[in-house]
Order: structure tokens, then sequence, then C-alpha cells
């Protein structure tokens, strides 16, 4: 694979695309370019072994299971195209207008892409910001001619809305032409990103009400509280979201403060067209399965592309209101005000009514419905962002809880890309091992998590009680000789675990791996114990 073709066609001097260099470091992204040249078209492209396989779409991607599109190859790109996006000078190759349409990471049912490209196929899988499921790439008798068509299930399309929306600047075609400049550098943070994506879509400048506001959190708690002065809701197992709108205008955040708005769209037009002025609300992000029970597995998949489940916000909260700051006002006056608020929802927004206040009752129901647990609130609570105050408790009924990824081991057998993950906790400032999990994992999140260590790679071992004399009694400790055969990352990633129960030594019993937390801080992740 070259890249002397696309040099040849390219006058550095003139254009501001990026000089050819091929990428030292194999991390299986996509990117599709919308590109306003001569015709409109897509550009597809994949990561393969150090440039980007390129192809142009003039009908765009297929949604539809065995519908098919035209995809021509053309000149293999360097990797750092993945973030060119502004105005390529008329007169240049493919002078026009190009934008970042989605981005996110691939992975193919072959160990070597290139080589099954070589033999005219490819099946692949995208999980991106727009972008999830199945395709299939065929190529027509030797020539530069190829198919692309969708596989697996059918793709809800994309609103024209998002489809004139870059998912790096969060700027439409007309403002990229207008401002004529061309971005090359890494993406600008979500946030910044999809403020820009908003005002591109109201007419009139507004702004929206107040600045981020912390989640108030909930106490576990081994039982419920006594006394009839409490109601509980159901515990959620999904994203804490909060929505702050001001009419059409809407900002999706997690309790990290991470823009949510690209990875769930669909929220965001949902909540968009309920057209609230003024207002901070604060729910769950959810994934219900066929039993409408939430699942986190199936969130995950759900962002992996391996399923489209329906996705929900449950909204239990409401903080603020056509300008009036509400958070001081006792729960129930709040959940009063949202359950108006909310009575012209659309489908996807919820309101997340009270149970009741029987807890022992609700707890028996809930374990028969298979939820995880209840969340218990005082019914004269105010709103106390970013506090535990234990005016809110959770009654889980299993155990499950966010834990550190400070490593991994080799894969044995059949397996690939790795064995096992790391998992600790912080106690203080020092991160403790509590033990390794290697179930709860498919072939694609064993390969895209994979990827992901080879960007935060560390030297030495982060766990502060390690190494351990001998091996557990469930064989989890780890031992001098068998910290050498592990490999280390930087303690950034968060993830979600079932586990039975905690042994005498703070370990793990049979832990499952439910998906990675990207809502959570790593430095946030604590044992927890109830108060």
């Amino acid at each position: 694979m070259s890249l002397k073709e696309y040099t040849r066609k390219r006058d550095f001097r003139e254009t501001a695309e990026p000089k050819a260099l091929r990428g030292k470091i194999e991390r299986h992204r996509y990117v599709i370019q919308k590109h306003a040249a001569s015709h409109l078209h897509y550009d597809f492209r994949l990561e393969v072994e150090g440039v980007l396989k390129s192809w142009a779409v003039p009908k765009g991607m297929p949604f539809k299971k065995g519908e098919k599109r035209l995809a021509v190859q053309v000149e293999d790109h360097p990797v750092s195209y993945i973030h060119f996006e502004g105005t390529i000078p008329k007169g240049q190759y493919g002078g026009g207008t190009v934008m970042v349409w989605d981005e996110g990471l691939f992975s193919a049912t072959v160990e070597s892409p290139l080589k099954e490209l070589g033999k005219g196929k490819l099946h692949f899988s995208l999980s991106g910001r727009k972008l999830h499921g199945d395709w299939y790439l065929v190529q027509l008798r030797g020539s530069k001619q190829w198919l692309l068509i969708k596989g697996g299930a059918d793709l809800k399309p994309i609103s024209k809305t998002l489809d004139d929306t870059s998912a790096l600047s969060g700027k439409t075609m007309a403002q990229l032409s207008a401002n004529g400049a061309v971005w090359q550098s890494t993406p600008r943070p979500l946030e910044t990103s999809f403020k820009a994506k908003l005002r591109a879509k109201i007419p009139k400048p507004k702004t929206l009400p107040v600045t981020f506001i912390e989640p108030m959190k909930a106490r576990l708690a081994e039982s419920p509280a006594h006394g009839g002065d409490w109601i509980y809701e159901i515990k959620f197992d999904g994203f804490r979201a909060l929505a702050f709108t001001n009419g059409d205008d809407v900002r999706l955040l997690s309790r990290n403060e991470k823009d949510f708005g690209n990875k769930f769209p669909e929220i965001v037009e949902a909540m968009a067209a309920l057209n609230i002025d003024d207002a901070v609300m604060d729910g769950e992000i959810v994934a219900l399965n066929e039993k409408g029970v939430s699942s986190f597995q199936l969130l995950q998949a759900f962002e992996l592309g391996e399923k489209r489940p329906s996705i929900y916000y449950y909204v239990f909260d409401l903080l603020r209101l056509k300008g009036k700051d509400l958070r001081g006002q006792p729960l129930m006056e709040r959940k009063s005000q949202l359950e108006q608020v909310l009575k012209k929802q659309s489908g996807l927004i919820r309101y997340s009514a009270s149970l009741g206040e029987n807890a022992p009752q609700l707890l028996k129901q809930a374990e028969r419905l298979g939820l995880e647990g209840l969340i218990g609130k005082r019914k004269d609570s105010i709103y106390q962002p970013g506090r535990r105050s234990g005016a809110w408790i959770k009654l889980k009924l299993h155990h499950e809880q966010e834990f550190v990824i400070g490593g991994f081991t080799n894969p044995e057998g059949s397996r690939q890309h790795f064995g096992a993950l790391m998992l600790g906790f912080y106690k203080g400032k020092k991160l403790q091992f509590c033990g390794k999990v290697g179930t709860g994992f498919d072939e694609k999140v064993l390969k895209i998590l994979y990827s992901q260590f080879e960007g935060i790679p560390r030297d030495g071992c982060p766990f502060a009680n390690l190494p351990e004399k001998r091996s557990g009694h469930f064989g989890a400790g780890v031992t001098a000789a068998e910290m050498k055969r592990c490999h280390w990352v930087k303690p950034q990633m968060v993830c979600q675990i079932k586990f039975s129960e905690w042994t005498r030594d703070e370990k793990l019993r049979q832990p499952v791996f439910l998906g990675l937390r990207e809502d959570k801080d790593a430095g946030e992740v604590v044992r927890e114990t109830p108060e």
C-alpha cells in the first residue's frame, strides 16, 4: 500500500490537506466524510495497516438490510485524514467542502482485513457516533467498483438535522463552506462541538439556563429506611444524565460532564421536541430488554452496534423550570411539577414515578421482575448537588459496581487479544487491586478494549498492594512471578462489574464484565459499602 498516488494528486502549497505519512499504531478506526466536490458524495475510509483504504459512495451509507450502494475505490489516504474537515480550494483535486460526517471504530470478522479486501470482500461492523451495525464490501469483477451492502438488522435512517451535522465540530456544511478554514488537529471536546451543533439549528441566539450541576448521589444501604416519610423508585441500570433545555436548544451531559449528545442523538431530538424553556432535569438513559427491564449489558451492546434495543430517558427530578431554581423545594413538589411538564413527552422521554412507600413489599416485586434494586428518597428532601447526604439511599438486589482497569493478562487457548482484566478501586489516593475478570466478553469487545489499551500503556504496575505473597483462595492473587506476565495500562478506564460477593481480603468472587463506564472518572471509584 502506497500513498504516492495521494501525494501526486495534491499540491500541498495550495491545499491544507494532511501530507502523506503512514500511521504507526493500528487502531481500527473509520471515518465517513461528506464531500461537496463536483458532485455531493460520501467518502468511506477504513484504517488498515497504516493507511485509510477509501471508497467514494455517491448515495451514502445503506441502512436497510440487504440494501446495496455503489462504492468506487479511490487512492489510499493517510490516517491523519480522519480528522480533516473544512474546504479544499477550487482547482485542487476534490475541491469543495469536507465534513467529518461520522467516525468511530470498526471490527472485521477476519484477522487480516487487508487480505480479505485483496480477495474482493470484507464483512465488518461499525461502532461510531451515528452508525452501529454490520456491512459488507464486495468487489465487482476485479474493478475499482464495489458494492457496499447493509448486513444484520435494519438501522434507523439518520434525520436531516443529524445528516447535516459534523461529528467533529458540530457545524453544518453551509457553515464549513462559509468559514473556509480547515481543521487537521484532534477533535474538539464534545461539549464544545455539541454547542456548535445546537447553535446551527437555532435561528436566533439563545443561551442554556445554567452551568453544569453535579447530580445528587444516593448512599448504599443494607435495609430500607424506617418511617413513612420515604418514597421508592426503580433503580435503573444505565447512564445517569442531566438534560439542560432552553426551547429546542438541548444539552445532555453525564454525571462527570461528558457530552451524551452525539452518543444518544435520538434522546436530544426528543427533548428538543418538548420545547421546554430554561429547565434542568435529572434522569437515566437506559436500554430495555424484552421484559421492559433496564440492562447495562444491552446498553453496551447498543454502543458497540451489536444490537439495536429500545433506548429511553427516564426523568426522575426537576431542578429548574422557566428560569426558577427548584433545588430548594421538597422532592414531592419537584416531582409534581415534573409530571406536569412531561405530560406531552414523546415515547423516548418518560417520567419515573414513585412506586410507593412499602419498601419490603416493593423489594420482593423488584426481585421477581429482575430489577437491579430501588432508590429510596425522603419526601421532603431538597436537591443537594454532588452530595451523598443520606436523604437518598440505594437498595441493591445484586452486587454490582464500577472498577478501574489497571492492566490485563495474556490470552489462553483460542481466545485472542487478552485473557482477563486487572481490576481495582481507590483507597485514598492509592489504587487497590481487587481481582481479575475474564468473563462477559465477546470477540468484538475483546478487540475494541485491546485497541484502547494500546493507546494507554504503562511501564509499571499501578496497584499499590501488588505483588502478593501467594495466590488468593479464589485465584485472584497476583505474585511477583505472575506480574511479569501482566501488561499494565494507565488507570483511566472504568468498567461495570457484577459479582457474587466480596472476600475477607477484599477480592471479588465470580466477577462478570458488563461494559465500560465513560460517565465516571477513575479517581472517584471506591469500594461501595453500606452506611
